[in-house]
């Protein structure tokens, strides 16, 4: 059985990572089948998929061994949420890993079961003897029904106040459940006056202050999750074009097809890098920046990709018994969510033009994974 929950040295990573992706693919093949992604579509909860990555101890893998966790490094928990995004895990694994990363990152516990993030504005505390009182809407929520916990960002008072990271027991408050275009939950909470204890509460880490808060670390799970969609549609694409055959020939040897194909690997390629610069940059000052451009160049990527494996299936990828949908309509839904294309390319520019054009090279220099060559 897979089992995480003792990190090897750093210098042992790169071969325990690839070990320990081999063998995550494994686990998530076997446990994420047709039969259960259709459920997933209708509405049911893939139990056992859930209890098998747990188990493993993927939810921890980027919490510190000291705080119980795997104490990965942020590159290979990205290469994990691609991975369940390869193979379409109808489960919140990529928010619970990092909401447990962050957690524990600002002095909490690990807490067992599905931790979710929430982006939003207007979340208010007010001080009592046991803890607070929280107020506000959230809305949009991943897998907020099921969460068992899930992590916001409230302030003081009117919400002008001192911000504050919360990890707030989901309970049995009352939940509207929406889906998105994946039929993936979107789920909106109404909160009134909800009693929070103080070991619940911890002060907002730098890291947060300074990545807009939560809606940053959204994002870097987005950009991970479409690179492993957009490689298992391109993975479906080249299969179908190898076995389909069209005047006596497959249509993979068709000019105009392989083009096509080509350029879906290239932009695959693109985003792949740039989700990876985003995890190479994790914890450092220039993460918000490497997450704006790996959210957009992966936004970008992911409705060309999705455009061109539905062009090359022609009427076979839009039948609902194909699997191809189940990744495609994904990535038009996490396109969309923590902000599309144009939000962060805005905040790319901005980020640029802030700090004037002789910086430019210098942070691009201290954005390359360690490693790169000139």
């Amino acid at each position: 059985m897979l089992d995480i929950h003792t990190a090897p040295a750093a210098s042992e990573e790169d071969d325990f990572a690839a070990i320990l992706l081999e063998q995550t693919d494994r686990l998530l093949a076997h446990h994420v089948t047709p039969a259960g992604l259709k459920a997933a579509d209708e509405g049911s909860f893939p139990h056992a998929a859930w209890e098998a990555v747990s188990e493993a101890g993927l939810p921890l893998a980027l919490v510190a061994e000291e705080a119980g966790g795997a104490g990965l490094s942020a590159v290979t928990a990205g290469q994990i949420i691609r991975r369940s995004a390869y193979h379409a895990l109808p489960a919140p694994l990529a928010e619970t890993l990092i909401a447990q990363a962050l957690w524990t990152r600002a002095g909490g516990a690990p807490v067992d079961g599905i931790v979710t993030l929430a982006t939003g504005a207007g979340l208010a505390l007010s001080s009592t003897a046991q803890g607070a009182m929280l107020s506000g809407t959230l809305a949009s929520v991943p897998w907020g029904a099921q969460a068992s916990f899930i992590l916001l960002i409230a302030h003081d008072g009117d919400g002008g106040g001192a911000a504050h990271l919360v990890l707030l027991p989901r309970a049995d408050r009352p939940v509207r459940t929406r889906r998105n275009v994946a039929n993936e939950p979107r789920d909106s909470l109404m909160l009134e006056d909800v009693q929070v204890d103080a070991d619940s509460i911890r002060p907002l880490p730098t890291a947060l202050a300074d990545a807009d808060g939560l809606m940053m670390f959204g994002a870097f799970i987005r950009a991970q999750q479409m690179v492993g969609a957009m490689e298992r549609s391109l993975d479906l694409a080249l299969t179908y074009a190898n076995e389909r055959k069209q005047f006596g020939k497959p249509i993979g040897r068709f000019q105009a097809v392989q083009h096509m194909l080509a350029d879906a690997a290239g932009q695959c390629a693109a985003a792949g890098a740039a989700a990876q610069l985003a995890a190479s940059a994790w914890g450092g000052a220039h993460f918000p920046f490497a997450v704006a451009v790996a959210k957009a160049r992966c936004g970008e990527a992911a409705g060309k990709v999705a455009e061109i494996c539905h062009q090359v299936h022609g009427a076979m990828g839009f039948t609902h018994e194909h699997p191809l949908h189940f990744f495609t309509r994904r990535l038009w839904a996490w396109r969309d969510e923590f902000g599309r294309e144009a939000h962060w390319q805005e905040r790319i520019g901005r980020a640029v033009c802030g700090q004037g054009g002789d910086a430019l090279w210098p942070m691009l220099v201290a954005l390359r994974p360690s490693g790169a060559q000139d």
